[in-house]
C-alpha cells in the first residue's frame, strides 16, 4: 500500500494529459516505438523521494545526463514489466519490492521517435547498486523537499541557446537534472500544486560534460538520453 503523501500523485497521474506534460504526443499510426521509464518514489530519511540515474560519463553522447530508469519495451512485454527489467538491469532493483500505482500518458520523443510511458513506483525499503557501469555513472536518491527547494530550481541553457527548467541535485547540488525527465518532475509537480515560487529568471549553463562528444549509432534497446535533452524545449 503507497503512503498517504503519495496519494496526490496516483490521483494526478490518473487525471493529467500528455498535452499537460508535453506537446509531444505519439503519431496516431503507431509507428512509434515503444518504450518504458520507471519513475520510482521511495522512503529515506527526510521523506519522500525519487531514484534517478547519472548517465555513464564516458558515453559519446551527452554523457551524464541525468533520468530515469528505462529502455525499449521487449516484443511481449508491458510497459510495466520493461519499466521493472530495466531498473533491475541498471541499478540491481528487485522488481518484487516495487509496488506499481500508475503510469502518466505516454509521451514522445521526435528525434527518436520513442514512445515513452512513464511508470509510477513505490518501494519502502529501496536496495540499489550500479549494475550497469557502462551505463550508469551514478544513482541519485533525491528528497522530494530538495526538488521542491525554490534555490535548487533552474532554467537550463544549452549551448544551442535554448532553455529549459532544470533542478540542482546530488549531494552538493552540482548535477543538472533537465531535458525529458525534468521536464516531467517540473510539470507534474505543477499539476499536483506542489511546485513553490521559484526565480524563472536564474539560469544555469549546461555542463561541458554533459554535452561533450560526437554523436553515436543509436542502440535497439537502451533510450537515448541525448534525445531526452535534444525535445526538452518543448516537453
Amino acid at each position: 500500500m503507497i503512503p498517504d503523501w503519495l496519494e496526490p500523485v496516483r490521483r494526478g497521474a490518473s487525471e493529467i494529459t500528455a498535452e499537460q506534460l508535453t506537446r509531444f504526443t505519439p503519431p496516431a499510426d503507431g509507428s512509434a516505438r515503444q518504450g518504458a521509464v520507471l519513475m520510482l518514489f521511495a522512503e529515506g530519511e527526510r521523506g519522500g523521494e525519487l531514484l534517478l540515474t547519472e548517465r555513464a560519463h564516458d558515453m559519446r553522447s551527452h554523457p551524464g545526463q541525468v533520468s530515469f530508469p528505462g529502455g525499449s519495451v521487449d516484443p511481449g512485454e508491458s510497459v510495466e514489466e520493461a519499466a521493472l527489467r530495466e531498473a533491475d538491469e541498471e541499478v540491481g532493483l528487485d522488481p518484487a519490492s516495487v509496488e506499481l500505482f500508475g503510469r502518466l500518458p505516454e509521451l514522445w520523443l521526435p528525434p527518436s521517435n520513442f514512445a515513452v510511458t512513464p511508470v509510477l513506483g513505490w518501494c519502502a525499503d529501496v536496495a540499489v547498486r550500479i549494475a550497469s557501469r557502462a551505463e550508469v555513472h551514478a544513482i541519485h536518491r533525491v528528497a522530494i523537499e530538495d526538488l521542491l527547494d525554490p534555490t535548487h530550481r533552474v532554467q537550463v541553457r544549452h549551448p544551442a541557446g535554448f532553455t529549459g527548467p532544470g533542478f540542482l541535485i546530488g549531494p552538493e547540488h552540482d548535477v543538472v537534472l533537465w531535458g525529458f525527465t525534468g521536464g516531467i518532475v517540473s510539470r507534474l509537480f505543477d499539476h499536483l500544486g506542489w511546485t513553490r515560487p521559484w526565480d524563472t529568471s536564474r539560469l544555469q549553463d549546461l555542463p561541458e560534460h554533459m554535452v561533450a562528444g560526437a554523436p553515436r549509432p543509436r542502440q535497439g534497446r537502451m533510450l537515448d538520453i541525448g534525445d531526452r535533452a535534444e525535445a526538452h524545449e518543448d516537453i
